[in-house]
Order: C-alpha cells, then sequence, then structure tokens
C-alpha cells in the first residue's frame, strides 16, 4: 500500500475549503443581485400634484399695476374703488375665481362682465367684450371675455377690475396678497345722508346772516342772561 491509498484530508483543511467555496458563492450572489439593481429601476411613488389656487388674476402674467385701489372715506365722495391694469385692447380676460356670471353685456356704454363667488363676493370686470352668458357656471382662469379699447378711465388701455362683498368695495389685491394696508375711519351711513358720520347727521350749521341765524343768536342769548331779582317793597 502506498502513501496516496493511505492519505485523506484532515477536517481543517476541509472546513477551510467549505469555507471557501461559501464566500465564493456569497460573492457571486451579491455580484448578481448588484447587476440587477443596475439594470432595474426601483419604482418611485410620484409626489402629490399641488392644489390649484382658487384666485388669480385676470390677466396672464406679467401683471402691471396702473393705478391702485383709493376708496374714498364716505360712500358718496369720489375715489378709485378698484385696480387698474395695463392691458391690450383684445386681450384675453379670465374669471379670478370659481363662481357663476351675475352679469355680461352693456352698461353706460361699457362692456362689464360681473362673476359672483361663494362667501358673497363678487368681481367686476370693464370695459370687456363678453364671451360668456349671465349664470354660466366658470372656473378660475376662464376666459369670460376679451378687452375692449380704451374708454378714457385710463391714461391709455387698461382693465379696471373690482371686488366687492354686498355693497362695500373691497381691493382686488386681497386675493391675490398684494394688496396695501390702508386704515379707513369707520362708518355706518346709508347712501346718499350728505354730512352723516357714525350713523347720525351732522347738526346744520347756519349761516351768520338770514331770519333763521338771527333768531337763533336770540335765543341763545336769552338762555344765557341772567336773570334780575325783584327789589323789596
Amino acid at each position: 500500500m502506498t502513501w496516496l491509498s493511505i492519505w485523506r484530508p484532515s477536517p481543517r483543511s476541509t472546513s477551510k475549503a467549505a469555507r471557501a467555496r461559501a464566500d465564493a458563492r456569497r460573492v457571486h450572489t451579491l455580484a448578481a443581485l448588484a447587476v440587477l439593481a443596475l439594470g432595474v429601476a426601483v419604482p418611485v411613488p410620484a409626489a402629490p400634484e399641488p392644489p390649484e389656487p382658487r384666485w388669480r388674476a385676470p390677466l396672464d402674467a406679467p401683471i402691471r399695476i396702473l393705478r391702485r385701489f383709493a376708496p374714498p372715506a364716505l360712500p358718496w365722495l369720489s375715489g378709485h374703488r378698484g385696480v387698474d391694469l395695463a392691458a391690450e385692447p383684445g386681450t384675453p380676460i379670465r374669471a379670478a375665481g370659481a363662481g357663476r356670471v351675475g352679469y355680461a353685456g352693456d352698461l353706460a356704454g361699457r362692456g362689464v362682465v360681473t362673476v359672483l363667488h361663494e362667501g358673497g363676493l363678487r368681481t367686476t370686470y370693464l370695459p370687456v367684450r363678453p364671451l360668456v352668458e349671465r349664470g354660466a357656471s366658470v372656473r378660475a382662469g376662464d376666459v369670460i371675455g376679451t378687452l375692449e379699447s380704451p374708454t378714457g378711465h385710463c391714461p391709455g388701455s387698461c382693465l379696471h377690475w373690482g371686488l366687492l362683498r354686498g355693497d362695500h368695495y373691497l381691493d382686488p389685491l386681497l386675493l391675490l396678497g398684494r394688496a396695501r394696508v390702508r386704515l379707513l375711519p369707520f362708518w355706518q351711513v346709508p347712501f346718499g345722508a350728505p354730512g352723516a358720520a357714525l350713523g347720525e347727521r351732522r347738526p346744520r350749521r347756519l349761516s351768520g346772516r338770514g331770519p333763521a341765524a338771527a333768531a337763533s343768536r336770540a335765543g341763545a342769548a336769552r338762555r344765557i342772561r341772567p336773570r334780575r331779582g325783584r327789589r323789596g317793597s
């Protein structure tokens, strides 16, 4: 019997060889996984689309403001009850928010469109040639008309954009977060009551001439004139 027939590998050498084969298999497995990872794209969930803004400008950008909101201190005084935005005739005019068309037609020789919104708000657009009819539903950004030729309200061509809640005029730029803060006196008076403030009429002032003024002065003199006491008998 030769030494080759009686040689047997030792247990230590057998365990080393098994570990080497296991390590090789792990390396091959990791390499295969790396190849698969590079070749197959991992799906990533799409980000949710941001909600559309509730309000927008009635014109496409860029927006150029010619004249800002400048309300009067009292409702019967002159002022600027909206904003003027520069635009050329024929420019598409869009609804500033979702709502229903309350008016679409000529008014005092100018085309006017009014849109009624939730919360008692309504927006006005003029001079505009309407492309919608009264009662039609619109979304923010829908074209409601085209700008007409200048009417003399602005030095050039412009859109007059207004905002109201009930009978009270508001700054339309509030809808876009671009309004300026203005501190105005608070008043509640019936429209057309001249000289009223805080819900009361101011006392009528009399001029220094005329019988009414003379009677007023005489009455005041009698009220402040001291009485003379009677003499004893």
